[in-house]
C-alpha cells in the first residue's frame, strides 16, 4: 500500500471525457452537478484534442464521452476521430437522443468502438414521465435498432430505482427483444440529482431481491446470449466498494469546464481541484494536492486504518463519506464497522415510509413530480 504520497505510481488508464452537462432529458436520478457549467464554459475542441494526447502519452487507453448529452456537442465525430488516431479504444455513453441512423454511421467512419444506450424504464409511459420527453421511448428503440444494425454490439443501461425495479421482467424482456449483448442494470446511486431524490427513489430491500432474483433467472435462460450486470446500491452493501479502483488510481475525469477529478463525483468535496486549462495532465495525476489527497492509507482514521480490507476497499468513496458525515476522510457510512452507519440505516428507514413515493421530487428543470403515481 502507498503511504505519503506525491505522485502516483499508477497512470490513468480510463479517461471520462464529459464533454457537457447539457441534456435534453430531465432525469431525477440524474449524477451531474446541481449547479451545470454553461455551454459557454465548455472545452473547446483543440482543448480537448490536447487533453486526450496527454492522457494518452502516460497510458490511458479508455476513453468514455459522457455527459450530460454528448451528441450535443457539434465535433463529436472529430473527437472520436482524434481518440482514433491516439490509438484509444472509445466508448460513447448517451441516451440515444440527437441519433440517426446518419449519426451512427458518421461516428462509426471516425473509429467510435462501442455505444451504450440508456433507457428510464421499460414501459413507454414511465420512461417519457421520468426522461421530460413524450418521443423519448420510441427514438431509444429506434436508435438502439439501429446501432444494432449497424455493426455495433447492443449494449443498454437501465438506471433501476423504485419506480421501474418491479418491472425487471419486463426489462429484460425488452432487451432481448433489442437483441441486447450486454444489458446494464445499474441501480441508482446517490450523488447530485440522485441524492436530492434519495427518499424517493431507493427502493426496498425486499424490491432488490427480487429484481435480483428475476435477473438470476434471465442469467440462466439466456446464458452468454446476454451478459446481465445488476448494480446494488449501495446502501444496501455491507462493505464498501472499491469506489474507482481506489482514488487516482485508475480513473482521470474531466468535466465540461476543464476540471480534472479522480471520479464522477469528487467536485462536492472541500477540495480545489486543477484544470486542464492551466495544468497539463501529468502535473495534475502526479502532482496536484486535489490528486493525492486521498491516496495510500495515511489519511485514513479507524477503524479503516487498521482494517485488513482498506487494501481492498481503500475505505469505500470519499464522496458519500462526505455527504452523510461532514468528513470525507471518515470510513464510507456503508461499511457495518462504521461508526456513521446508522445514518444510512436511518435513509433506508425514511425511504421505506409510505409518505416517501407521494414527496415530489426535484427533475433536473425543477418540475414537480407529484403526479408521478396518477401517471405511471
Amino acid at each position: 500500500m502507498m503511504n505519503n504520497l506525491t505522485s502516483s505510481s499508477n497512470p490513468p488508464l480510463w479517461l471520462l471525457a464529459e464533454l457537457t452537462y447539457r441534456c435534453p432529458l430531465q432525469c431525477p436520478y440524474c449524477s451531474n452537478p446541481l449547479e451545470m457549467a454553461s455551454e459557454a464554459e465548455e472545452l473547446d475542441t483543440e482543448s480537448w484534442f490536447r487533453v486526450m494526447a496527454q492522457a494518452r502519452k502516460m497510458g490511458a487507453a479508455q476513453l468514455g464521452f459522457s455527459g450530460g448529452e454528448p451528441l450535443v456537442r457539434r465535433d463529436l465525430e472529430q473527437l472520436v476521430a482524434e481518440a482514433r488516431r491516439l490509438g484509444y479504444y472509445t466508448n460513447l455513453i448517451t441516451s440515444g437522443m440527437g441519433l440517426n441512423s446518419e449519426r451512427v454511421a458518421a461516428l462509426h467512419e471516425a473509429g467510435l468502438d462501442h455505444i451504450q444506450i440508456s433507457f428510464q424504464a421499460s414501459s413507454e409511459q414511465l420512461n417519457n414521465f421520468i426522461a421530460g420527453s413524450d418521443k423519448a421511448f420510441a427514438q431509444k428503440k429506434a436508435m438502439a435498432q439501429e446501432v444494432k444494425r449497424q455493426g455495433y454490439p447492443m449494449v443498454l443501461n437501465f438506471v433501476i430505482y423504485r419506480h421501474n425495479i418491479d418491472q425487471m421482467d419486463q426489462i429484460l424482456e425488452l432487451s432481448a427483444e433489442l437483441e441486447a449483448d450486454y444489458v446494464e442494470l445499474a441501480n441508482a446511486q446517490y450523488y447530485g440529482w440522485a441524492f436530492e431524490n434519495r427518499k424517493q427513489l431507493l427502493p426496498s430491500r425486499e424490491q432488490l431481491q427480487r429484481a435480483e432474483a428475476v435477473a438470476n433467472r434471465y442469467r440462466d435462460r439466456l446464458g452468454k446470449k446476454m451478459k446481465i450486470i445488476f448494480v446494488v446500491p449501495d446502501y444496501y452493501e455491507n462493505r464498501p466498494k472499491a469506489c474507482m479502483n481506489g482514488w487516482g488510481s485508475l480513473f482521470l475525469t474531466v468535466t465540461p469546464d476543464g476540471t480534472a477529478l479522480p471520479c464522477h463525483s469528487a467536485r462536492t468535496l472541500p477540495i480545489e481541484f486543477p484544470n486542464v486549462r492551466d495544468m497539463d495532465i501529468a502535473t495534475i495525476w502526479n502532482n496536484s494536492p486535489g490528486f493525492n489527497a486521498y491516496r495510500g492509507d495515511t489519511w485514513m482514521k479507524e477503524p479503516c486504518r487498521s482494517c485488513p480490507d482498506k487494501e481492498k476497499d481503500f475505505g469505500g468513496c470519499r464522496c458519500q463519506a462526505m455527504m452523510l458525515t461532514g468528513d470525507a476522510s471518515n470510513t464510507d457510512p456503508v461499511c457495518d464497522k462504521s461508526p456513521h452507519n446508522h445514518k444510512v440505516q436511518e435513509i433506508i428507514n425514511v425511504s421505506k415510509s409510505p409518505e416517501a413515493c407521494l414527496h415530489p421530487m426535484l427533475f433536473r428543470n425543477l418540475r414537480n413530480s407529484s403526479e408521478l403515481i396518477a401517471k405511471a
